[in-house]
């Protein structure tokens, strides 16, 4: 039996923060080349992040423009993917920008960074709904409701990963859910692998990630769709 896992993107696999810091610099410049006094209010007023967006939504492709965390980690679920036989889903709630379809956009991006013919999946609704329609088992997100929603409302676990590793409360309140805590998309990858070999051992339903953190086959595909197939023998 192979694990049915989901990913969400922004925060998890593409730095979302830092791309969107560097719009709202470059939407506030351009407010105080207009407006002198423009641009000076800190933190970002609810104006502020209203131009930000209005400016996402008129830029060409602007998903495709985020940097990636860890981008051998990337390359590296996919490899993991074919190698073990998981079904992965990418989720995210991501909002129309120029260009093309924002779906196409993850999937390019994905496809960049190494993870090659992705499943996007582009809903704004609840995770744990999304969970059990698609039957997963696990899923990686940033966002501790996301999380919680996951675990009360669908048999699958979560993983909630906490690039910022400072908010002992939060870890421990996850934690006291049930819900696994990494602080990295590598260790995220790591407890999967760990937890498809407890899958393979005890051939049942799955034990808490909160237990996990204490304790293939390839197809004949080849790894890269572009890859060139071998020929046919001569028999």
């Amino acid at each position: 039996m192979a694990l049915r896992l989901g990913f969400d993107i922004d925060g998890v696999l593409a730095d979302f923060r830092t791309a969107f810091q560097a719009a709202a610099r470059g939407v506030a410049q351009l407010a105080a080349d207009i407006d002198p006094d423009a641009g000076d209010e800190e933190p970002l007023t609810t104006r502020d992040v209203r131009r930000v967006w209005t400016h996402i939504r008129r830029t060409a492709n602007w998903w495709t423009k985020l940097d990636a965390y860890e981008p051998a980690q990337i390359a590296r679920l996919y490899a993991l993917a074919r190698r073990l036989r998981w079904e992965v889903v990418f989720m995210t709630r991501r909002p129309e920008s120029g260009g093309d379809p924002v779906q196409f956009q993850t999937q390019w991006w994905l496809e960049s960074h190494g993870f090659y013919l992705p499943a996007v999946v582009t809903v704004p609704g609840s995770r744990g709904d999304l969970a059990n329609a698609l039957r997963l088992d696990m899923i990686v997100d940033d966002q501790l409701h996301n999380c919680v929603d996951i675990v009360s409302g669908a048999p699958a676990k979560a993983i909630l990963l906490m690039r910022d590793v400072s908010d002992l409360a939060l870890r421990e309140h996850a934690l006291s859910r049930g819900i696994g805590v990494v602080s990295t998309l590598e260790e995220a990858l790591d407890v999967l692998e760990r937890a498809q070999q407890v899958l393979v051992e005890r051939r049942g339903r799955l034990n808490r990630l909160i237990d996990w953190f204490q304790t293939g086959r390839e197809g004949a595909l080849p790894l890269r769709p572009d890859a060139p197939r071998p020929k046919p023998s001569d028999e």
